[in-house]
């Protein structure tokens, strides 16, 4: 076998400063983001250690239980992919060591011990959520080297040279340089294309003892067993099954349906959406495997890419006019807010906006609403407007929104709420707390999006909005197909 690819420079940051220890027992991914065990440089820079240290690969994978918003739809979901990611890993050289908290801080400690025994700890590098701080954390007790690895999108976090205010400029920018980001993409398996290392024996006794790894029993995401779990169980699981291999299901079924993807993006009756979001933000697939596919699928050619850099949403990869608007939503509208949230620090707070939107949202503040409805209100679908209260329910009952009345269900939040601070506060809740995709860059600039970050200001000024871009039922109503969408998703549901 032939040695693997080097990760490259980009995706690396240390974490600390300690060094690596050749005198250690092991080296240890410790999983946090990326979950799953293909097309993952998080996991290829630990089978590189592996390789050149020659010592076994201990692969991590921690849920605890009191992070925000935890509840059965997201537990099931995780869990369900480390599952997929035990047997993924059965028939390889690594010790897949699953661990799943069952009382609050009952994984305290794990990680320190490890890495006391390790030669080295590779990490995911993850802009959002509480991750971060988690792993600034970790890195200051781990008695060795620790690495995290950004393998989030096609464009390396580190690649942006500043913060990017509108799609185009982000797009025109990103035009010039990512056929040399595809050069770099991750091994489509690490452990297939690596050099040998030993099997990875099992951690000591103690430490097996005193944090034993999740039994399957656990990782079935049983309702019996997430009933003893300290989380909300108000939040029910959903249909959709977690993990890398039902990602992959996904993608085959979305695929076929990608050259009138343009056309029936936007209908709600036609339900033409690719579904993935979900499995991008936890990690169990990856946008280079998403973005190969569909380059064998529509026999895309490098010596096409490229020709015409004009910031234009198609056109630039030389394909099926549906393909190329996916492409942008998947590399353009996805990785624009990974750029705003690794570069400003995660920041989420109202002032954040674009100073034209905050003056003119704040001219407004004062501007009586049409209605004004609580987060309750909100929360229990009970609102004047049967479209809204149908996306609200969606959103409880499948984790998700149709992508078009997303925006909607924003702009609606925004109009009948008593201000445009208490509108961000509501849809922040109920969007980290029902839907898959929450807590991610992606659904945070979403969320932005309605009050006006990476657009610009629009006519007719506007009560409530000002010059923010205004949406209304009344017209979605006439523009998209939502009768279908109206019945699945009526009040009795």
């Amino acid at each position: 076998m032939n040695d693997p690819a080097p990760v490259p420079d980009i995706r690396i940051r240390p974490a600390n400063d300690a060094p690596v220890n050749p005198k250690g027992r092991f080296v240890l991914y410790w999983m946090t983001a990326f979950r799953r065990p293909c097309c993952n440089f998080s996991l290829q820079r630990a089978v590189e250690f592996a390789v050149r240290l020659q010592k076994p690969l201990i692969v991590l994978e921690a849920l605890r239980c009191d992070y925000p918003w935890a509840s059965d739809r997201f537990h099931a979901f995780i869990l369900q992919g480390m599952n997929a990611n035990r047997k993924a890993f059965q028939t390889t050289p690594v010790f897949y060591y699953p661990f799943v908290e069952t009382r609050p801080k009952s994984g305290k400690g794990l990680l320190a011990a490890l890495s006391h025994i390790a030669c080295v700890v590779v990490t995911d590098d993850y802009p959002g959520f509480f991750l971060p701080r988690m792993i600034t954390a970790a890195a200051r007790i781990s008695s060795v080297r620790m690495e995290k690895l950004d393998s989030n999108g096609i464009v390396p976090l580190r690649a942006g040279d500043r913060i990017f205010t509108t799609a185009h400029s982000f797009r025109r920018w990103m035009q010039h340089r990512i056929i040399a980001f595809l050069h770099d993409a991750p091994n489509a398996d690490p452990l297939a294309t690596a050099g040998s290392f030993p099997d990875a024996a099992p951690p000591p006794n103690d430490i097996l003892s005193q944090w034993p790894p999740a039994p399957p029993v656990y990782l079935d995401a049983a309702p019996d067993f997430l009933a003893t779990l300290p989380i909300d169980h108000t939040v029910k699981p959903v249909t959709l099954q977690g993990g890398y291999v039902a990602a992959q299901d996904i993608l085959n079924g979305f695929l076929p349906s990608l050259t009138t993807y343009h056309q029936t993006r936007q209908h709600p009756d036609m339900d033409a959406t690719s579904h993935l979001s979900p499995y991008l933000h936890f990690g169990f697939i990856a946008s280079h495997d998403i973005l190969n596919r569909i380059l064998q699928q529509e026999n895309g050619a490098p010596d096409r890419f490229g020709k015409h850099i004009t910031g234009s949403a198609s056109g630039f990869w030389g394909i099926g006019d549906g393909a190329e608007a996916f492409l942008d939503e998947l590399i353009v509208w996805r990785e624009i807010g990974f750029n705003w949230t690794f570069l400003a620090d995660g920041d989420d707070r109202y002032g954040a906006l674009p100073q034209w939107a905050l003056k003119t949202l704040a001219s407004h503040a004062a501007d009586p609403r049409p209605y004004n409805y609580s987060l309750e209100d909100f929360e229990n679908a009970a609102t004047h407007d049967p479209l809204w209260n149908a996306a609200q329910r969606q959103l409880l009952h499948e984790g998700r929104i149709h992508n078009y009345l997303r925006m909607l269900w924003g702009k609606k939040i925004l109009h009948w709420s008593k201000s445009p601070e208490t509108a961000l506060s509501i849809m922040m809740e109920l969007n980290n707390r029902y839907a898959l995709d929450g807590r991610d860059p992606n659904s945070l600039s979403g969320i932005f999006w309605v009050l006006g970050r990476y657009d610009r200001a629009w006519g007719p000024r506007r009560p409530v909005f000002g010059t923010v871009r205004y949406m209304s039922s009344r017209r979605t109503l006439k523009k998209v197909r939502v009768r279908d969408y109206l019945q699945k998703y009526a009040e009795h549901l």
